[in-house]
């Protein structure tokens, strides 16, 4: 039969394409508003579409196992018994899959005691016996036995099962030097790790491919054992019976008793409404998009239509925005009463050209015309104390403040709300996508192809405003107690902080940052010459390619870790190699690397210079799973302090024009300090209640000599050891980053334990306690989830374990510093104060101070900042004073 009129069978193994997929995808990503994990159906249902496009099926069928005991278990006992307990987030998603599968009109098969592999060895012999081309999808190396002229093996070649490898009768013998039917026999001998099924000690694939060769076939190596000779041989002898055994397990049952044939297994078209539905729940609107191009649905169809119209209805249902004047809109204002309205400011060029207004039943559009009375009551309200809600809002307070219009009684904004809930998720941060995940809408949005509108369907501020509301009251319902008083006592007040430092900006020396840059232009240059002499040749010290075959080939160096395109060449990994194998172009290139760093910190600095000769950078609030508040556009936060040149960079931060100086504090040791707190500790709490040097202390206590004893390089180990027990480090990555043995570093944190039980006891519960929750939180009740401390995946356990530790200490850290700029913010206008905040850099706060008014600042900052919170031990706060960034650090 001419293969253009060959029918096509496609058989998948479901349970084990599910199980990769599950493993491939995060399983916190992949989570419906109610809270069922979805990571495996969706990556099975993305790799199945992408099959069902290129391959074309007319016939397919996918296999389930229905436990993991069949008749091979009765065989042998321990047959897959080193499998871990299936992970409780995958079990609930199968009977989900095989919901979807069937709207999609795809046959399941499942077979009491038979694996989901017999099953598809069984339908590949029917099909191919009746004429059909097979196409077997598995994870299972086992089904390789099934290839022959007819039967292709479609194979995941990664965890995931986005990239399957064709397995022809070809392909099997360029990979494995076999038939395909001799597959089982060379896993007879090795053994297979993943069925628990041990083979023969110290036979590996070749030793068992060399044999095959030469004898034939599993019976004929076993009839002829007494011929091999060595090691290997008397192994062979000893442990004959476990390859017996293992050929008898691993050969595929190729007659099955099926309720169905390849020739029932016609592919069927889907049920549209129920592909609707089920897609619906699992909240998989691109993966539905998809499903419904393939099957040729649309608008056109009966189901696509009603669809459709359910969507226009939801649109229309959005109220007709009014536009209110005067004593109208201070009558609609006055009907609100205190119930929350959101509010959705138009801008042009970040300034306000209209303002939306949305409750759960009314919307109202009010263009913004400057000094105009018909808008005086918008003002006042804006400026008054009812709760308002806005998306977005440090954004548009900023819009605000630059028509002179204050904002006050700001109650909501669900970009921060959804980062509380999900603050490892980089999604759900626009109006769109909060519609789609918490409302299962779709937010209208104007055809960008479409210069004039075909029809009157504008969509402003004020519908805007109210899919705002909608949110806001979907993510209010999902708020705890405590991570609720997180929004409305911390982030919500710092978020309007943060936005008038924002507007203020820090003065910044161009004419400094221009001189520096060019000067470490010069020095960039002067050692890439000096370095390409080293070599006798010019190359981009910039391309890792070119590094690669430098340090690697040319100079002939120890590789370092692999990666996708060669050997690592980033500066992590240089500087191991440079300290155990120095050489002096190694030396240079790091070197270059630093000058060319720091220049491009300055260029990226120097550009962000405004016309007032400030740089006004942009603070994120939702940028860290933490907490911390992070800076972009420019960057003022990755600054670094310890060199020359990065100490001439802060010099260029200078006191602002009208003010007498800089006013800098900071926290001394804020997360060691919150260590002792939480572990409770009576060492470590001793050690700040002393006055003493905080690492000088803990050496004397694990080296067992006096404070005064303690020699800098002891105080380094402590140090380290401090820090790095807070981040989850191990033995390993200590002697690593100390560059000593790793039995010394063992030893090290044996030492530390036995002095400082209190710090092992807490970081050992705080992980238990995780696993039992599905979360950390500070003493504030900020919580980060962790969807992953009880996953089989060690890879994923480990990250997240190491994670946990670190986020109770770092995430009150973040809300400490964020509590004090409150209070300072609110003290520095309760007092009348010009003296201005201007930057926060993790722990760290700098001011404009006014004439005649350090005194006065210095007591609000350090009073605020040491009694942002109440610890076992004191939050010790240092003060600096300069004309310059640099100058008055302390």
């Amino acid at each position: 039969m001419p293969d253009k009129e060959q029918p096509t069978l496609l058989v998948i193994d479901g349970h084990s394409l599910a199980f990769r997929a599950f493993y491939a995808l995060p399983v916190d990503s992949f989570q419906t508003r109610d809270g069922q994990h979805t990571n495996a159906i969706h990556g099975f249902l993305a790799m199945f579409i992408n099959l069902l496009k290129a391959e074309k099926p007319t016939h397919l069928a996918v296999a389930f196992d229905i436990s993991r005991h069949s008749f091979r278990t009765r065989e042998y006992a321990d047959y897959k018994g080193t499998r871990g307990e299936t992970p409780s987030e995958f079990v609930g998603q199968v009977p989900l899959l095989k919901e979807c599968l069937h709207a999609l009109g795809v046959t399941t098969l499942e077979k009491e005691d038979f694996e989901a592999d017999d099953i598809l060895a069984t339908l590949a012999s029917q099909g191919r016996a009746e004429g059909f081309r097979v196409l077997v999808v598995s994870g299972d190396r086992d089904t390789i036995q099934l290839v022959n002229d007819d039967v292709t093996l479609l194979y995941p070649s990664r965890q995931g099962v986005s990239d399957l490898t064709r397995y022809d009768v070809a392909k099997v013998h360029d990979r494995y030097g076999i038939r395909p039917e001799q597959y089982p026999e060379i896993a007879a001998l090795v053994g297979e790790t993943s069925d628990n099924l041990p083979g023969i000690p110290k036979v590996g694939e070749k030793t068992a491919l060399k044999w095959l060769n030469q004898f034939g076939s599993l019976d004929a190596i076993l009839e002829h054992r007494d011929e091999i000779t060595g090691v290997v041989g008397n192994n062979l002898r000893e442990y004959a019976d476990n390859a017996i055994r293992n050929r008898k397990l691993n050969r595929l049952l190729t007659d099955v008793e099926l309720p169905v044939g390849p020739a029932d297994l016609e592919r069927r078209p889907a049920d549209e409404q129920q592909v609707r539905e089920v897609f619906a729940r699992l909240e998989f609107r691109t993966l539905l998009d998809r499903v419904l191009k393939l099957e040729g649905f649309g608008g056109d169809s009966e189901v696509g239509q009603a669809a459709a119209a359910a969507a226009a209805a939801a649109v229309q249902n959005a109220p007709t925005p009014v536009t209110l004047l005067d004593e109208e809109l201070t009558g609609w204002f006055g009907r609100q009463g205190d119930s929350p309205v959101a509010v959705q400011v138009e801008t042009i060029d970040g300034f306000p050209v209209g303002v939306g207004l949305g409750t759960s039943t009314e919307t109202v559009f009010l263009p913004w015309i400057p000094n105009s009375p018909d808008y005086t009551p918008l003002e006042s309200w804006l400026a008054g104390p009812s709760p308002k809600i806005l998306f977005d809002a440090k954004k548009q307070i900023k819009a605000l403040s630059a028509a002179g219009l204050p904002l006050g009684g700001l109650a909501f904004d669900p970009v921060i709300a959804a980062w509380l809930l999900k603050p490892d998720s980089s999604a759900d941060r626009s109006l769109a996508q909060l519609v789609d995940r918490h409302l299962l809408e779709t937010l209208p949005t104007p055809d960008p192809n479409q210069l004039v509108p075909e029809t009157d369907t504008a969509f402003g501020p004020a519908e805007e405003a109210w899919y705002v509301w909608r949110v806001a009251e979907a993510l209010t319902a999902l708020l705890d107690e405590r991570t609720q008083r997180v929004l409305t006592e911390i982030e919500l007040p710092v978020l309007q902080v943060l936005a008038r430092m924002e507007l203020t900006g820090v003065t910044v020396s161009h004419s400094q940052l221009s001189a520096l840059s060019t000067e470490l232009g010069e020095t960039a240059a002067g050692i890439a010459t000096e370095a390409f002499g080293i070599i006798g040749r010019e190359v981009n010290l910039g391309s890792p390619k070119q590094l690669q075959e430098v340090l690697f080939d040319q100079l002939d160096m120890p590789k370092t870790r692999a990666t996708k395109t060669g050997y690592s060449t980033d500066a992590g990994a240089l500087a191991d190699l440079q300290a155990t194998n120095p050489h002096p172009f190694l030396g240079l290139l790091l070197a270059h690397r630093d000058a060319t760093k720091l220049r491009q910190i300055i260029e990226s600095v120097d550009k962000a210079i405004a016309p007032d000769h400030r740089v006004h950078t942009t603070y994120v609030q939702t940028g860290s799973s933490t907490g911390r508040i992070s800076s972009t556009d420019p960057n003022l936060q990755n600054i670094p302090v310890r060199t020359e040149e990065s100490r001439r960079i802060r010099q260029a931060f200078q006191v602002g024009e009208g003010y007498e100086t800089l006013l800098t504090a900071d926290y001394s040791q804020i997360e060691m300090r919150i260590m002792a707190h939480l572990s409770g500790d009576s060492g470590l709490i001793d050690a700040f209640h002393s006055g003493e040097d905080l690492h000088r202390f803990v050496g004397a206590r694990i080296f067992s000599v006096d404070p005064a004893d303690v020699t800098p390089i002891m105080r380094t180990k402590v140090k380290a050891m401090s820090y790095g027990l807070a981040y989850g480090l191990s033995a390993f990555g200590l002697s690593k980053q100390l560059r000593i043995e790793t039995a010394e570093a063992k030893q090290l944190m044996t030492d530390y334990f036995e002095r400082f039980g209190g710090v092992r006891d807490y970081l050992r519960n705080v992980v238990v306690q995780a696993k039992v929750d599905g979360y950390t939180e500070t003493i504030f009740g900020r919580r980060r989830p962790f969807a992953n401390l009880n996953s089989a995946n060690r890879v994923l356990r480990d990250n997240d374990e190491r994670a946990a530790l670190n986020a109770p200490i770092q995430g009150t850290a973040a809300d400490i510093i964020k509590l004090a700029m409150i209070d300072i913010d609110a003290d520095i206008a309760a007092g009348g104060l010009r003296s201005r905040m201007l930057l926060q850099v993790h722990d760290e706060l700098v001011f404009d101070v006014a004439a005649g008014e350090w005194d006065a600042l210095e007591a609000i900052v350090t009073t605020r900042m040491a009694g942002a919170a109440s610890l076992s031990v004191p939050l010790d706060v240092q003060v600096g004073r300069g004309l310059d960034w640099d100058a008055a650090a302390h």
